[in-house]
């Protein structure tokens, strides 16, 4: 997956938005659903590789297979199911969750046999048949963390790394933009989690990471 994989934009990540972020999620003014999807079916009918997200995961996980059946996968802020849908694809089973509801639309519609739950990734115990899950991977990719809610980082990290098996990662991607989330806060919330630096890359496949650089792929896991 080239370093570019952001749809019609000039920033060198795989994220939602496109072109440079300057807000929220939810106000931001980016396609949403169907429309946001047809940016990616574009790109790879141009021959661009567009899952370089699953690529990594699963990179990590060394394969869907595990005692008792598939490697459990949580695409937290999945949108509409580019991750988890490929990750299903390679026989993982996984699981979205998502607060926008047009994005989810699409994708229950693209794979209606997966699960896909409306909710904010700062309450994921209020999904109750989320409570007592765990996974082998839980993601949060497309830039998802700096798309939070203001003042919802520590509660959203923590609750991932709840939904992380023992030996299981947190694997997140996001922008470095100035003034906004650093790698030194969001290390020191996955501490204050229970989870420890793992890997830090400066793309989804695997490019070196060096200060100063626009993204980081960060892989945390148990202290």
């Amino acid at each position: 997956m080239p370093p570019r994989s952001e749809p019609d934009g000039d920033v060198s990540v795989t994220g939602r938005q496109t072109g440079v972020v300057t807000s929220r999620w939810s106000t931001g003014g980016g396609p949403r659903g169907d429309e946001y999807d047809e940016q990616w079916r574009r790109l790879e009918a141009a021959g661009h590789g567009i899952h370089g997200e699953a690529d990594l995961v699963d990179r990590l996980l060394g394969g869907p297979e595990a005692a008792g059946g598939a490697k459990a996968v949580l695409d937290a802020g999945c949108g509409t199911g580019r991750v988890a849908v490929e990750l299903a694809r390679r026989g993982y089973a996984t699981v979205g969750v998502d607060i926008d509801p047009a994005m989810l639309a699409t994708a229950r519609a693209k794979a209606p046999e997966l699960e896909w739950f409306d909710g904010d990734l700062a309450a994921l115990d209020a999904i109750p048949d989320l409570v007592d899950r765990r996974f082998a991977a839980v993601v949060a990719a497309g830039n998802v963390m700096i798309f939070l809610a203001p003042g919802t980082e520590v509660a959203v990290v923590a609750g991932l790394a709840r939904h992380v098996e023992p030996d299981g990662l947190l694997v997140a991607g996001f922008q470095l933009l100035a003034g906004g989330l650093t790698l030194e806060h969001y290390d020191e919330m996955a501490a204050g989690a229970g989870l420890a630096l793992r890997a830090r890359w400066a793309t989804w496949d695997q490019e070196p990471f060096r200060a100063g650089g626009n993204y980081a792929v960060s892989v945390h896991g148990a202290a």
